[in-house]
């Protein structure tokens, strides 16, 4: 029988890293403590990571290559139920690395690199968001004035943005637990897609109270 080739170091080293920053939050833990969980020397952690910046950003290298292919899927956003799915499919992702936005502002604060690509995240996430509004708007699923769709897009990014720091000011001892995550991510995807709510047309505007319905009651 052919033995697994042992995963590389480097990649456990990033696995479990990301499990502990989502856990504890980033300025919780130490490389002393990532060493110690992985059950390897400090020296073997710093021979792949000198420093613990170097492994806060080949996570967002990870999160922002995800998030960039996530984003291009938004061409193909045509009614409420396509939003609905695209929205959740970016909260889901937001979850897998909510260390990220848990601690932004600490980590924008002391992050030379983050602070310049999470300009370039808010972007992207801003021209996919007006992507989507053009892609319903040229079903009729949606009726806005041209002069209201740089506001509105902002609006959603704000909200996709830091929904997961409302949630934790909410409550911060359980909000950002793995059991509270699909309830979470619901909560956010429904309050994103609730600004569309004027600009729907009635039937899609059924159709997303509806699915929210729907969702509420699978979660009970």
């Amino acid at each position: 029988m052919v033995k697994k080739a042992p995963r590389r170091t480097a990649e456990r080293i990033l696995e479990v890293t990301l499990e502990l920053f989502n856990r504890f939050g980033e300025p919780n833990v130490s490389t002393t403590l990532i060493s110690a969980e992985l059950g390897i020397s400090p020296g073997n952690l710093y021979y792949h990571y000198p420093a613990k910046d170097e492994l806060i950003n080949s996570l967002f290298d990870r999160y922002e290559r995800a998030l960039n292919e996530l984003l291009n899927a938004s061409d193909g956003v045509r009614d409420v139920e396509d939003a609905w799915f695209f929205m959740h499919s970016l909260f889901e992702l937001i979850w897998q690395y909510r260390f990220l936005y848990r601690d932004l502002n600490d980590l924008l604060s002391k992050n030379r690199r983050l602070e310049t690509h999470f300009q370039t995240v808010l972007k992207g996430k801003t021209r996919a968001i007006k992507a989507l509004l053009d892609g319903m708007s040229r079903t009729g699923a949606v009726r806005i004035d041209s002069r209201e769709v740089e506001a509105t897009a902002t609006s959603m990014v704000v909200v996709l943005t830091y929904w997961l720091s409302f949630e934790y000011v909410r409550d911060p001892r359980r909000a950002l637990e793995a059991e509270n995550a699909q309830s979470a991510l619901l909560r956010g995807a429904h309050h994103v897609l609730n600004l569309l709510v004027p600009y729907l047309e009635p039937g899609q505007r059924l159709h997303l109270l509806q699915l929210v319905g729907a969702y509420n009651n699978g979660d009970k």
